[in-house]
């Protein structure tokens, strides 16, 4: 549950509560997810995934860290509302996970829907908290991937 404070000139502090509609009982299902949310485009299910949290991170490939629950929601919301659609390949899982949090590292090749010959390779690191409201994101960190691991031709775009 996030809640946000805001005040005014009179001192008066609203608070705003968002329930989340799903429960994601383990940190892969919420990552199922927010693969699924990136693909298809759906930002209400991408933001389903995030924590509502104000330490939340999250860093696009060749981006500057974003911080904050509002401003990782703008950042998904200009990329989802592009209409390019994605397709990723996920591969080399790497999952550390204890009771409360587990850290996934994946690599990744997406290619942008309507041109699947032109493929970006990243590395990313997701973190999962153990939340009341079941398993959330609240780290996203993509960068590309090294040129050892990426065709000659292949130069690094901010995809996500």
């Amino acid at each position: 549950m996030h809640q946000a404070a805001g005040g005014g000139a009179s001192g008066f502090s609203a608070t705003i509560l968002r329930m989340k509609k799903t429960s994601y009982p383990t940190p892969q299902d919420a990552e199922a997810a927010f693969y699924e949310a990136l693909e298809t485009g759906d930002f209400e299910a991408m933001m389903e995934v995030w924590a509502d949290d104000e330490e939340v991170v999250c860093v696009h490939p060749g981006g500057p860290r974003i911080s904050g629950y509002e401003q990782v929601r703008e950042s998904w919301s200009r990329i989802l509302s592009s209409g390019q659609r994605m397709k990723l390949q996920l591969s080399e899982p790497v999952y550390l996970q204890s009771m409360m949090v587990a850290l996934h590292s994946v690599h990744e090749v997406i290619a942008v829907a309507s041109d699947a010959t032109r493929q970006h390779r990243v590395i990313t690191t997701n973190v999962y908290l153990r939340t009341s409201e079941g398993w959330r994101m609240v780290a996203h960190h993509s960068s590309a991937a090294p040129r050892s691991e990426r065709p000659a031709n292949e130069t690094p775009k901010t995809l996500h």
